[in-house]
């Protein structure tokens, strides 16, 4: 058996092993932390967004979010960079790539929708809330189960404010801050709750 082979069947097994494990690189603290930063912008949205300038709503709810994700994923990524050893950065890039189809597909939807024109903005925000379900909902092999809860409030709040689209509702501040805000605290409980059991364990 050549070397080669041998350390690819080291890694297929190890990638094995890592599905049947719950993640613990998403830590609860700093996802929280992102719930109260969204919903805070919710709060702040009127001081920076006129309520009629949706291509200002669209880069104001971009720039929090990637603040959020580099909030939220602050321990990940310093523990990634700093601290793993390769099995775990092995298993935080799996875990990661099963959620990075549902962020390509919301930037596709984004700039297209912008493109289309300021009339169909009103369905970004719905359309984010449910693309988000799908990537909890692809990550779920890696996550906690009781995720999927969460991944399902993601869906009925995405399929909400498509509904309120028409009436341009879903711009409100409260409609991505608080949706996204709600969904990160609820999250938060799922890890640390699954950090609990551990430590009992």
């Amino acid at each position: 058996m050549k070397v080669t082979d041998a350390l690819d069947q080291i890694a297929t097994i190890h990638e094995h092993l890592a599905k049947g494990e719950v993640y613990n690189g998403y830590r609860p603290a700093p996802v929280a932390i992102s719930g109260v930063y969204g919903l805070l912008a919710a709060v702040l949205q009127a001081q920076f967004v006129a309520g009629d300038d949706p291509p200002s709503f669209v880069r104001y709810w971009l720039v929090v979010a990637v603040i959020s994700a580099l909030v939220g994923g602050s321990v990940t990524i310093f523990n990634y960079l700093l601290r793993d050893d390769d099995f775990s950065r092995r298993r935080t890039r799996m875990v990661v790539a099963q959620f990075m189809p549902c962020l390509a597909a919301g930037g596709a939807v984004t700039t297209g929708l912008f493109l289309a024109g300021p009339g169909l903005i009103r369905f970004l925000p719905g359309l984010w809330a449910v693309l988000f379900s799908l990537g909890i909902f692809s990550s779920r092999p890696y996550l906690p189960r009781t995720a999927g809860w969460v991944a399902l409030f993601y869906l009925g709040a995405g399929f909400g404010l498509l509904c309120w689209a028409p009436e341009a509702m879903s711009m409100a501040g409260w409609g991505v801050g608080v949706t996204f805000g709600i969904g990160q605290f609820a999250t938060a409980l799922v890890l640390y709750r699954n950090l609990e059991r551990e430590t009992q364990v």
